[in-house]
């Protein structure tokens, strides 16, 4: 009798509309455009951080053939010297022996001071850092940079192995 009525629910019917549904392809083009919108507000907002760079003279072919020594390096030039345990030892030529600055910050302000001069003048515009093998690359660099920003015209770097000096 339940053939009959016309409200009947056909079991087989609904079982395949259900299949048809789970098998169905999902639209994946919404989630394209999200994608690349995303990509495109990230790109475009991106801060990009800009490094710093020392420049490089190019070589002169007669410069390279003189040999010059350390003493003549040293004698107008403000010296860094970063030793094997990075502490660094700053030695101007209006200064009677080195000084020893532990720590990055006492050597920024040694070098400042040298810089400075003295009452007859400004200091020497050289710098020569002189860096132990052993020393890590974070304290050459701020040596590096402590010459940069007081204005240094010639910065130079030199590495040296202990029994060197």
């Amino acid at each position: 009798m339940a053939e009959s009525l016309p409200d009947a629910i056909d079991v087989e019917e609904l079982q395949r509309r259900a299949t048809q549904r789970e098998q169905g392809d999902m639209d994946m083009t919404p989630m394209v455009d999200v994608t690349f919108l995303l990509l495109i507000f990230f790109t475009v907002t991106a801060a990009f951080v800009l490094q710093k760079s020392l420049e490089v003279p190019p070589v002169d072919d007669e410069k390279s053939t003189q040999a010059q020594t350390v003493e003549d390096l040293e004698k107008d030039s403000i010296v860094v010297r970063v030793d094997g345990d990075n502490v660094f030892w700053i030695g101007s030529p209006m200064w009677a022996e080195e000084q020893r600055a532990p720590s990055m910050t006492d050597m920024r302000a040694k070098v400042r001071e040298a810089r400075k001069g003295d009452e007859a003048g400004a200091g020497p515009a050289k710098m020569l850092v002189q860096a132990n093998g052993d020393s890590t690359h974070e304290h050459v660099v701020a040596a590096l940079d402590a010459g940069s920003a007081v204005g240094m015209e010639d910065i130079r770097l030199m590495t040296y192995e202990e029994g060197d000096f």
